[in-house]
């Protein structure tokens, strides 16, 4: 949050102070921790007793607090489905309940590994063998791409990176074949194996091995093999947003000035990546898989090596494993679209939450990963965190300081001209380039400062904040506008040259 307060503050003095000066000028006259302990839960080693109407309570107070319209939880302990419920409503007006399908989004990652795993015992993949085994096709425009292991994609450790390839950004592929199209010219930020850096992409290819080493297409093997064994009847697939998104996952919802709105996903290739849609009971059984590798029928899924294997990075020194993050003794992943969220946790007491939100990521928002913590804590016995977000904090001081833009702009519009030598003028008048220049600059700024190093998109900045957007739009209009009549006024007053 530091690092989003600084950068934010950083916004405000730049698309704020060319108006603030102007008035004044006007008066005159013009996370690290080490990976978990290796080695799945053992089932059934404690007895859960769980509070369900406390838990539901301590959900809805939060998702109140959050201004989570709809809200989905799922909580296991070893390999025993404990409780699950929804709270709230879907944008189409109907009630949340443990069976309504919303994304995982990233989450999703999760499943591509389990099926990477399977795979690799049932013989059928070697998780250290480069991928041109199983897709001869894949060529990127770095020769160290040939190193690549379907591990580095699992592991984030390819050296494709969202600076290499800006995948959001891009044209969005539509098939498995278009994205290795679009990987193509892609050169690598670091060599397979020699360090850490999430992508997306690495997910998109990791689906692809498992589709060709599996012999099916990617979305029936996750049904075949993954779904259906593990008694999730209600979990699928998707390939692109939001195209292939069924009926009955609603709209999500976008927040504007505290108001939930909801909109569609931006169009997206989510296959591998973040393309499941599950419901809180199905992830119920998810956790248990996770847990213990078999289904809650007792059908085996993977290995207790399977699962030590997911679940424990490769080198001590990082604490991404395969699609699962690490850290104090916990696995977890979130996931995050622009219009829903999602996040799942293991807790070394044998618990599992997993968590479904239909609203977007956003400024002061970063997702589940609180209400799982919260969740977490009322679990072991301890006093979770009081429910709380930044958004609507945020969002009314950045209304605040669109009203202050807004102001000012108009009244340095109104002010007369001072005259001054042209070079004096041109100083004066540069700052006003500062928050349309914010403006262009800010997806690439937020993708370093907040993201990590990740792609964001103009319209997809638009989703994260429409605030912060409408905010700096109407910042860089009115010093536009300020500076087209003082620079129109300079030329005007320009002295003609006189022949001699």
């Amino acid at each position: 949050m530091k690092t989003r307060t600084t950068a934010l503050a950083a916004v405000v003095l730049l698309a704020t102070a060319p108006l603030a000066a102007s008035a004044g000028t006007a008066t005159a006259g013009t996370t690290a921790a080490g990976p978990i302990a290796a080695g799945p839960i053992a089932a059934g080693t404690a007895t859960a007793t769980v509070d369900p109407a406390a838990l539901d309570r301590y959900v809805a107070d939060y998702a109140d607090a959050a201004a989570y319209p709809g809200v989905a939880v799922a909580v296991t302990k070893d390999d025993r489905v404990v409780h699950v419920s929804g709270h709230g409503r879907t944008s189409a007006g109907a009630d949340v309940t443990a069976k309504t399908r919303l994304p995982a989004a990233s989450v999703s990652k999760a499943f591509t590994s389990l099926a990477a795993v399977q795979l690799a015992e049932r013989g059928r993949l070697d998780l250290d063998a480069p991928v041109t085994r199983y897709v001869p096709e894949f060529r990127l425009a770095d020769d160290r791409a040939g190193a690549i292991t379907t591990r580095h994609l699992l592991e984030q450790t390819s050296g494709i990176t969202d600076r290499t390839l800006p995948e959001k950004s891009l044209p969005q592929p539509g098939s498995f074949a278009e994205a290795l199209t679009r990987a193509a010219p892609t050169s690598l930020a670091t060599d397979p194996g020699a360090q850490y850096r999430y992508s997306n992409t690495n997910y998109h290819l990791a689906a692809l091995v498992v589709e060709r080493a599996g012999g099916e297409p990617f979305a029936e093997y996750l049904r075949r093999n993954v779904f259906e064994p593990a008694g999730m009847r209600d979990t699928t697939s998707v390939t692109t947003t939001p195209d292939d998104l069924p009926d009955d996952v609603a709209k999500g919802y976008v927040h504007v000035y505290g108001a939930a709105i909801p909109a569609p996903e931006p169009t997206r290739f989510v296959a591998g990546s973040d393309g499941v849609l599950t419901t809180a009971e199905d992830l119920a059984k998810w956790l248990v898989v996770q847990t213990t590798g078999r289904a809650t029928t007792g059908a085996r899924l993977v290995s207790d090596a399977g699962l030590r294997r997911m679940h424990t990075p490769s080198t001590p020194d990082r604490t991404y494993a395969l699609g699962w993050e690490t850290a104090n003794g916990r696995v977890r992943h979130s996931g995050i679209w622009f219009t829903h969220c999602a996040g799942q946790l293991l807790l070394p007491s044998g618990y599992g939450i997993a968590v479904l939100a239909n609203t977007g990521v956003a400024l002061g928002n970063e997702g589940t990963s609180r209400l799982e913590d919260g969740l977490a804590a009322f679990l072991d016995g301890t006093t979770p965190a009081e429910p709380s977000t930044a958004r609507v904090p945020i969002e009314l001081v950045l209304a605040a300081l669109t009203l202050l833009s807004l102001a000012l702009g108009v009244r340095a519009l109104r002010r007369p001209w001072r005259r001054r030598s042209t070079a004096q003028s041109v100083l004066r008048l540069m700052p006003r380039l500062g928050p349309v220049t914010v403006l262009l600059l800010l997806p690439t700024v937020l993708g370093v400062l907040v993201g990590g190093g990740r792609d964001l998109s103009a319209v997809q900045l638009a989703y994260y904040s429409p605030a912060l957007v409408i905010w700096l739009a109407v910042s860089s209009a009115l010093n536009l506008a300020v500076l087209a009549t003082r620079a129109t006024r300079l030329l005007r007053d320009r002295p003609v040259p006189v022949a001699g």
